[in-house]
């Protein structure tokens, strides 16, 4: 059966306009003014935007970490995201110590198969590199997973030293792929959080005191810096502080392929959130840390300004009873990570359009296109036009709703708490499509468990040489 959209305001990342959409199988057929199909079934949208579906490219579902797994498994994970009008992701496969990274892609094909009810890609975490291991990373661009993630933290369990991180960039950029970079100094935050520890400094609070901003912005200048000599362009997981990102500004001055994204955490909360009482700020506990507010301005000019490319969620849930509850003696023992993947469209169309920070375009951009074009799926993902996956949300400029764990219409993750409890947000996602089939509506779930697909993404060199990609130009 086909779809027809009727009556909406389409906006893209450069569109604006008022017209149908007609969605036959799992493609957009044709955009134009009162478009008629006999047999379609008709979705009104008058009053509505019709968006891209989000793309969220961070997350981590049934990742394994600090002695538990995060809570949302890509069945749990991917419905939350459906309902807050995310239909792709791009989670995180993790290479075993020691072992093949193609090994662990296929541990994390196992995990999605069947379960995954959007679309979703893999990023690969390189945990070791040796020269043996090199061409490998040249089959995994083959399979579609065309991005790595290397850490400069977490000494002993995902951390790479500079030669590890070099030898992968180099072969990166031979292949054509892209580095993604987790950029903190983790050698000398061990170092403060062992003082802490041995001084009692034992709360939550002393997470984000022991990680201060200028080891982050160390971490990204390194992490630029070897990507320059390595010849390989490199994307700065969730930024959070200007140290860093002014870092991130002066590589693009100089042409650097430097990217980078943030996530809303880091524009809606600040390190108070752990001076909550008795160990509930232990639910803030995340890497980065949250850090003073005075910086959240400076990462809205960062994304108004083009500095700052996506907008991420970090999605990596664990419950505070059981699970974040393992390091209340100690903060460093509490799990790193916290839940997200829900209400990131909701928050940044209040927080950006409704707040008078961004566009409606620049929205778009910031929630879906930009990293459509940046991991290799523009224009199949992120953008409505003729042939484009039909990816799409109806979403209400207008509707208000309270974020809480305790609403049902806007907490479906598998997880005890909402990182924004209690945040009161204008625009919310009533009618999700992924691939041509309505998957959210009328606040019920309408997909299936195994109805997303894996997405084969593009290699970033391929997309530089295509003239139409749509690609980032380098300042």
């Amino acid at each position: 059966m086909s779809l027809l959209i009727k009556n909406g305001r389409i906006v893209t990342a450069v569109d604006d306009y008022y017209a149908d959409v007609l969605v036959e199988g799992e493609q957009v057929v044709m955009i134009g003014k009162t478009l008629e199909v006999e047999s379609a079934r008709v979705i009104d949208a008058t009053g509505r935007l019709v968006i891209p579906g989000g793309i969220d490219p961070h997350t981590h579902l049934e990742m394994p970490f600090g002695g538990t797994t995060s809570a949302d498994d890509f069945e749990t994970g991917t419905r939350a995201a459906a309902f807050g009008g995310t239909t792709t992701l791009v989670d995180f496969a993790i290479q075993g110590k020691g072992r093949s990274t193609l090994e662990g892609l296929e541990t994390w094909h196992a995990k999605a198969e069947g379960k995954a009810v959007i679309d979703y890609g893999f990023h690969m975490i390189v945990t070791d590199m040796p020269d043996s291991r090199l061409v490998e990373m040249g089959r995994l661009a083959d399979e579609g997973v065309t991005s790595y993630k290397l850490f400069m933290a977490y000494p002993g369990v995902l951390y790479s030293d500079d030669a590890t991180i070099f030898r992968a960039m180099r072969q990166a950029g031979e292949d054509g792929t892209l580095i993604c970079m987790h950029a903190e100094n983790g050698i000398v935050i061990d170092e403060i959080i062992k003082t802490a520890v041995q001084q009692g400094k034992t709360a939550p609070r002393y997470h984000a005191k022991t990680r201060p901003t200028r080891m982050e912005g160390e971490g990204v200048h390194r992490a630029i810096a070897i990507a320059e000599v390595a010849g390989v362009p490199v994307y700065i997981v969730h930024l959070s502080s200007s140290d860093a990102l002014e870092e991130v500004k002066r590589a693009r001055d100089r042409g650097i392929h430097a990217f980078a994204e943030t996530c809303p955490q880091y524009l809606f909360l600040d390190e108070t959130s752990y001076d909550a009482p008795g160990f509930e700020g232990a639910k803030y506990v995340m890497t980065p840390a949250l850090r003073e507010k005075w910086n959240q301005d400076k990462l809205w000019q960062g994304l108004q300004f083009g500095d700052l490319h996506t907008i991420a969620t970090d999605h990596c849930p664990f419950c505070f009873s059981g699970q974040k509850e393992l390091g209340r003696t100690d903060f460093s023992k509490i799990p790193n990570g916290a839940p997200g993947v829900e209400n990131r469209m909701s928050l940044l169309y209040n927080g950006g359009v409704v707040g008078g920070r961004i566009s409606v375009n620049k929205f778009v951009e910031l929630t879906s296109t930009a990293a459509a074009k940046m991991f290799g799926m523009f224009p199949r993902k992120g953008t409505i036009a003729v042939g484009s996956d039909a990816d799409l949300v109806i979403f209400n400029p207008d509707r208000k709703e309270t974020i809480s764990v305790l609403n049902p219409h806007t907490h479906h993750m598998n997880v005890d708490y909402n990182t924004f409890e209690g945040f009161q947000v204008q625009g919310f996602p009533e009618v999700v499509i992924s691939r041509g089939r309505v998957i959210v509506e009328d606040n019920a779930f309408k997909g299936r468990a195994g109805g997303g697909s894996f997405i084969k993404r593009a290699r970033y060199g391929d997309l530089l040489r295509s003239p139409s990609s749509g690609q980032f130009s380098v300042r």
